[in-house]
């Protein structure tokens, strides 16, 4: 770069020019971060469930927005870098909220902070997973049992054994197993644990066989037709012997908490 060429904004020379202007005029003269002054999120006001990109996710997040809803409203400059955002409610209304916050960015060599102001629509809608278990929808059952001729416990003392089991079982489960999770029911013989997704109900009997040992008895059931295709309502029977409910006792007190991958 000669020494003779200049910013043509600010007239200073010696500096790295793009189209003949230095990269702070350049800074103050671009948008670098926008965001609409209203953007709207979905979530469910029962689990937190945010509805994007025509699906639900993030179950269990907590209703207050955070840089995760927002930062899919933002407009970035392709040469800008943003470091950091911090995002605060300056006011609460109903189903708005008044937005304040900054963007750190790098741009061409130089850090700017770029404020944002904008306001936000909350919109409460129920998610399909706490719908269907407000109305007691379910495609699978997992049954927890005890060995199918014993009599030797009672039917009190053999339930809050398999509720111990069970409780372990969702400490290990993974979150997307635990949270189609609709509700159970306690039974002479045992458990039963409703579902929402069957593939979930399955991961969790697999999870019961590794963790403790117990086959799995699994049976299928006609439910009804949806666009003409036959649904089924999946169960899943796992039976503990009085040994395996020993060993499976022993287990979760003795056992960490593992995770597994489905």
């Amino acid at each position: 770069m000669a020494s003779s060429e200049f910013c043509v904004v600010c007239g200073r020379t010696g500096r790295p020019l793009v189209d003949g202007v230095c990269a702070e005029c350049a800074a103050d003269r671009t948008p670098l971060v926008t965001v609409p002054e209203q953007v709207e999120v979905v979530q469910c006001p029962q689990c937190g469930a945010r509805w994007s990109r025509g699906r639900w996710s993030r179950s269990g997040t907590p209703l207050v927005l955070s840089s995760e809803d927002l930062e899919p409203f933002l407009s970035v400059h392709p040469e800008v870098a943003v470091r950091e955002l911090r995002w605060e409610e300056r006011s609460r209304r109903a189903s708005v909220r008044e937005i304040e916050g900054t963007a750190r960015v790098r741009f061409r060599g130089l850090d700017r902070t770029v404020p944002l102001a904008f306001h936000a629509r909350v919109e409460a809608r129920t998610c399909t997973e706490c719908g269907r278990r407000s109305g007691r929808y379910y495609t699978a059952v997992l049954q927890l049992r005890g060995e199918a001729a014993s009599r030797t416990r009672r039917p009190k003392e053999l339930r809050q054994r398999l509720e111990t089991v069970w409780d372990a079982l969702r400490q290990e489960a993974r979150p997307d197993w635990r949270n189609a999770v609709g509700w159970r029911e306690e039974l002479k013989e045992g458990l039963d644990v409703f579902f929402t997704d069957t593939l979930a109900a399955r991961a969790v009997a697999r999870l019961a066989k590794q963790r403790f040992g117990v086959p799995i008895v699994e049976s299928a059931s006609l439910f009804g037709r949806k666009d003409g295709v036959d649904v089924y309502r999946v169960t899943f029977c796992l039976r503990f012997p009085p040994a395996a409910l020993d060993a499976a006792e022993a287990g979760v007190r003795a056992s960490p908490a593992r995770v597994l991958e489905r």
